[in-house]
C-alpha cells in the first residue's frame, strides 16, 4: 500500500514526535486529541524541536516550514477516517485504546492500516476490538522520537504479510530503523528495559543506595547515557508502573513484580518530569534527588 496520509490519536509525548518525524519525511499527517489545549501545545512543541533541528544544521528552514505546513489536528477522532495510516498514541492503558479503535472502525477506508504505539500490550488482543485484525500491527516508536532511531514491527497473530512490509517501508522513509518483535508482553526494549528500572527502584527502596548514587553507578560503571531513575522520570513513572504490570500479568512470574515504592510514586501523583517530582524534583532550576 502506498502511504500517504497518517492520521496519529494523541497529541502527547509520543504523539507529537511520531507527527514530527512523519511531517519531516513528507507525509500529510493529522493530528487528534480530545483537548485543543493539548494539540495547540504540541504544535509549539514540534516547532521548537524542529527549530532545535536547524540549529543544529539537521534540517533547513525551508524543510521546517514545509514539515509545520503538512500538519493539521483535529479535535474529532472520526476525521481520521480517511488517512491511509492510523498509530494509536492514546495513555498505555487497554480499555482507552480499545475505545479509541471501536469508535474509529465504523469511519475508517477499508485499506487503512491500524496500529498501535503501546510499549506493552497485546498486539492481538488490541486487533481483536477491530474489524480488520490482518491489517493491524504495534508500531513502537522510541522516546523522544526525533532523535532515537529504533521502531518496534510487532505482528498480531493475523497480521497479514502486506501490512508488515508497507510498514518497514515506511520506517524505511523515515530514516528509522525496524526491528520485528515477537507479539508477547512488552515485546523486545521494555521486556528487557523496565524490569531493570523496577530493579533500580528496589534498590533504592531497600536502601542499598539513594537516587544519585544508583543513577551515577550506571552511568559511571556500565557507561549508561542515563541513570534508571532518571529515565524513569522522563518516561514517566506511570508508564513504567503500567508496563511493569503487564509483565507481571501476562508472564506470571514473581520477577516481574513491582516495586512498592514505584506504585507509591505513582500513587502520590510524582510521575516524573512531566509532573515536576519523580525520583527528581524538577520545579527549581537544577534537578534535585527526592530521596
Amino acid at each position: 500500500m502506498d502511504i500517504r496520509t497518517v492520521g496519529i490519536v494523541g497529541a502527547g509525548q509520543m504523539g507529537n514526535g511520531i507527527a514530527h518525524v512523519f511531517a519531516l519525511a513528507g507525509f500529510d499527517v493529522l493530528m487528534n486529541d480530545i483537548s485543543r489545549d493539548s494539540l495547540d501545545k504540541a504544535l509549539i512543541t514540534i516547532d521548537k524541536n524542529l527549530e532545535r533541528q536547524v540549529s543544529r544544521g539537521k534540517v533547513s528552514a525551508e524543510d521546517k516550514a514545509a514539515a509545520l505546513a503538512r500538519i493539521k489536528t483535529t479535535l474529532t477522532l472520526t476525521d481520521l477516517g480517511q488517512t491511509d495510516l492510523v498509530i494509536e498514541a492514546a495513555t498505555e492503558r487497554e480499555t482507552v485504546k480499545q475505545a479509541i479503535f471501536e469508535d474509529l472502525v465504523p469511519h475508517l477506508k477499508p485499506e487503512t492500516i491500524l496500529t498501535s504505539n503501546t510499549s506493552s500490550i497485546s498486539i492481538t488482543r488490541l486487533a481483536s476490538r477491530t474489524d480488520r485484525p490482518e491489517k493491524f500491527m504495534g508500531f513502537h516508536f522510541m522516546n523522544p522520537v526525533p532523535v532515537m532511531q529504533l521502531v518496534e514491527l510487532i505482528r498480531g497473530i493475523a497480521t497479514d504479510k502486506d501490512t508488515y512490509d508497507s510498514l518497514h517501508a515506511v520506517v524505511a522513509k523515515l530514516g528509522k530503523t525496524a526491528a520485528s518483535a515477537e507479539d508477547f508482553p512488552a515485546f523486545i526494549v521494555n521486556r528487557i528495559l523496565m524490569p531493570m528500572i523496577n530493579e533500580a527502584v528496589y534498590t533504592l527502596y531497600e536502601g542499598v543506595g539513594n537516587v544519585k548514587s544508583i543513577d551515577e553507578s550506571m552511568k559511571l560503571g556500565a557507561n549508561h547515557p542515563m541513570g534508571p531513575l532518571e529515565l524513569a522520570d522522563f518516561i514517566g513513572l506511570d508508564t513504567c508502573l503500567a508496563i511493569m504490570n503487564v509483565l507481571h500479568d501476562g508472564l506470571a512470574d514473581t520477577k516481574y513484580r513491582p516495586c512498592p515504592l514505584l506504585t507509591k510514586y505513582v500513587e502520590a501523583g510524582w510521575l516524573g518530569r512531566k509532573s515536576g517530582r519523580g525520583f527528581y524534583d524538577y520545579r527549581g532550576e537544577v534537578p534535585v534527588p527526592t530521596r
